[in-house]
């Protein structure tokens, strides 16, 4: 069999597959607008311009939210949170902020929560309506929001992943605690260590779908929980696990650049994830280029 056999065999085993949650499309029909997408798509430039404004939203909102978590009621609460950023950041990216980050969450200022509230909402805003502009802004034919309609958009989505994030961090601090008295020993242990990593990646999980969902679009053209969302949740998990084990074992950035590497790591760490959000969103989007082909082809 010779290479262009072999290719034609491969491409009707691939246009015969069916894969769960694709709504009947064929791998090969999606596989062809995937690759255009990400070819043609720009992603690299839309992933600089997406980390650039979350690194810009990043410190407003951390003081914004870490003012106001004093104030609520849940024992063990900021304990976690400190456990939340140790895990999702990268390495020596947490140590750096810790000193800032304690003195934020320990003392409760009502003056620096009434005079940056706007100011980190605004900022905040920014960076989710840069994330889902630069997802609207796919090569495939979407139809997309307008930039007011984007910003309302943008702001609810602001919002909801902030209650959403109050509320994993509480399911993560009984759980934690309940579990480890109600099972006890090492199996609570144990058991306790899956709950949090289970609850962390439906965390990620329902984000993306949010921004997926609600965000570039006035109608999305996919269920929630969509293929997208979950290849974008793997890649943020792979990709921040691979980019912790590269600064660790081989960034020499704060070597070079002292205490300024921190807020490069921390940049190149959005960047890198910024990435696999939008590979997510085009697969997506690949799914509604290959529907509306294929409408187009039967009329």
């Amino acid at each position: 069999m010779n290479a262009s056999q072999l290719v034609h065999v491969l491409r009707k085993t691939a246009q015969n597959v069916r894969l769960p949650l694709f709504d009947g499309l064929s791998a090969y029909d999606v596989a062809v607008f995937f690759w255009k997408g990400i070819y043609e798509g720009s992603v690299s430039s839309r992933a600089a311009s997406i980390s650039f404004s979350f690194f810009l939203a990043l410190f407003p909102g951390v003081i914004f939210l870490f003012t106001l978590i004093p104030f609520i009621p849940v024992a063990g609460f900021q304990s976690e949170l400190f456990k939340l950023l140790r895990d999702v950041l990268p390495p020596n990216s947490f140590d750096a902020a810790y000193t800032t980050i304690t003195d934020i969450l320990t003392i409760k200022r009502g003056d620096l929560l009434s005079v940056t509230v706007l100011a980190a909402f605004f900022f905040a805003t920014n960076g989710t309506l840069s994330l889902i502009g630069n997802f609207g802004q796919s090569i495939h034919r979407l139809n997309v929001r307008g930039f007011w309609s984007q910003y309302l958009a943008a702001f609810l989505l602001t919002l909801a992943l902030s209650v959403l994030l109050i509320v994993g961090i509480t399911v993560l601090t009984l759980s934690e605690v309940y579990l480890g008295e109600w099972v006890g020993g090492e199996l609570g242990l144990w058991i306790a260590a899956a709950t949090r990593w289970i609850v962390l990646l439906g965390l990620v999980l329902l984000s993306i779908s949010l921004l997926f969902y609600f965000g570039p679009m006035r109608s999305a053209p996919w269920r929630f929980v969509s293929p997208g969302a979950l290849l974008a949740t793997l890649l943020v998990w792979l990709t921040s696990y691979l980019f912790g084990i590269y600064v660790t074992d081989f960034s020499q950035y704060n070597q070079l650049y002292g205490s300024i590497g921190t807020l490069m790591i921390i940049q190149l760490w959005l960047y890198v994830n910024a990435i696999g959000l939008i590979i997510g969103f085009e697969l997506n989007a690949s799914m509604a280029e290959a529907k509306n082909h294929l409408l187009s082809r039967r009329t």
